[in-house]
């Protein structure tokens, strides 16, 4: 939905410019965007690390091309969970470990390429099961622990959320340093006449313009839809641990599913039913 509500913002502005009688021609200021978003480039790497710059360019590109966990996205999983738990219940820990150990070549995981595709919900549920197989721990200190992962994963993407969202407040001011310039510029001119000046100051006053434009029209809203799809990441990391929890405490697997569906938020949620019906047409992996 990204490209479409660029797409909206484009095509709003520039439109009703170009309706009003005016020529978009003028808006090509090339050295106007230079200056703003050379100094925006720069002032992000002064103040991120690249690790930080590079988890924001990719999630900048999900929040205008990926999809957030839905309905159908929590059904598989909810399948797979009780796939997995059924064959920890019925053949025991040693038949859960091949699966854990390497998640990529398991045939379980294989069946559910949307999971397997998080690397974060992945790592979340086979170093947790891994963890539990090899030590006698708590359904509180499972529950701790997965919190604390939560946790961890939520700050680490929030310093690329904020790096953004920083960078875009940025924007209007470096708008303004970029037409302070062209004013600047256009004061060696003065004998030029009115149209010459005209032209120059209009030329000035655009890089004010993409600064304002830029900020709340592109790169604000980004860094707001990076921040729903944290949000909607660190509940599908939730559910998983709601079915853990469960199934630490010794819950059957399908109430260990049940746990995790409820945790899921109602827009998205399957029903009961749907779950229901998800898990008894679950094969075992050969």
């Amino acid at each position: 939905m990204g490209a479409v509500g660029a797409l909206v913002v484009l095509a709003c502005v520039f439109g009703s410019f170009i309706a009003q009688g005016g020529h978009i021609h003028v808006v090509w200021q090339p050295f106007e965007f230079i200056i703003i978003g050379g100094a925006g480039i720069g002032g992000l790497i002064i103040a991120n690390k690249m690790s930080t710059i590079k988890m924001m360019v990719g999630m900048m590109k999900k929040a205008w091309f990926g999809k957030t966990p839905g309905k159908a996205e929590y059904l598989e999983l909810m399948q797979m969970l009780f796939q997995l738990f059924q064959i920890f219940r019925k053949d025991g820990p040693q038949a859960v470990e091949r699966h854990i150990e390497e998640p990529e070549k398991s045939e379980i995981f294989k069946q559910y390429p949307t999971f397997l595709a998080n690397h974060h919900a992945v790592d979340f549920l086979c170093d947790t099961m891994k963890i539990t197989l090899s030590a006698d721990l708590s359904q509180y200190d499972v529950d701790d622990l997965l919190n604390d992962d939560i946790k961890v994963i939520h700050e680490e993407e929030h310093f690329a959320q904020h790096a953004l969202s920083n960078m875009s407040d940025s924007f209007p001011g470096l708008g303004i340093v970029a037409a302070v310039l062209g004013i600047v510029h256009t004061m060696a001119y003065l004998t030029a006449g009115t149209e010459v000046i005209g032209e120059m100051i209009g030329a000035a006053l655009i890089g004010t313009f993409m600064g304002i434009l830029v900020c709340y029209g592109f790169l604000g809203p980004t860094a707001a839809k990076m921040g729903q799809d944290i949000g909607a990441e660190g509940r599908y990391l939730m559910v998983i641990k709601a079915a853990l929890v469960a199934l630490q405490r010794g819950a059957p697997p399908l109430v260990c599913v049940e746990y995790a569906r409820r945790t899921i938020f109602p827009h998205d949620r399957p029903s009961f039913v749907e779950v229901d019906a998800a898990t008894k047409g679950a094969k075992k992996a050969a």
